[in-house]
């Protein structure tokens, strides 16, 4: 009887990533720009890169990283809900191991008429 392959299902996380850029709505975030803070969950099969203990068979985080930064500061968004959802198809078309992947995006400085810690926005991009 053949033995199964066991997948080491898993989750790679980047936390608090943080960039100075020029995403909102309103003109003077848009030329003064503003802190953003990002978090990513990657849903992965990590079962090559815990059985190898090689960087090649796994989600290299550091690329990842070099990805959300990219992404963050190429273009201007309106919302956030458009900025995080460029992160999740942006990771999901340049790494392949990853099947799915949660964004957060956070606003310190978010514009509103009271007292609040931030603005956030969580989505999930799944592969099809």
């Amino acid at each position: 009887m053949p033995i199964k392959r066991k997948q080491t299902l898993g989750v790679i996380r980047l936390h608090n990533a943080v960039f100075y850029a020029y995403h909102g709505v309103l003109l003077d975030e848009q030329n003064l720009g503003g802190k953003f803070e990002v978090d990513v969950e990657l849903h992965c099969d990590l079962t090559r890169g815990a059985k190898s203990d090689h960087l090649d068979d796994t989600v290299n985080y550091e690329r990842v990283y070099d990805c959300i930064r990219t992404l963050v500061m190429e273009k201007k968004h309106f919302l956030l809900e458009s900025l995080a959802s460029a992160i999740g198809r942006g990771i999901l078309k340049n790494f392949p191991k990853v099947f799915s992947v949660t964004v957060k995006v956070r606003k310190p400085s978010a514009p509103v008429k009271g007292i609040i810690d931030y603005v956030e926005v969580e989505l999930m991009e799944t592969r099809r």
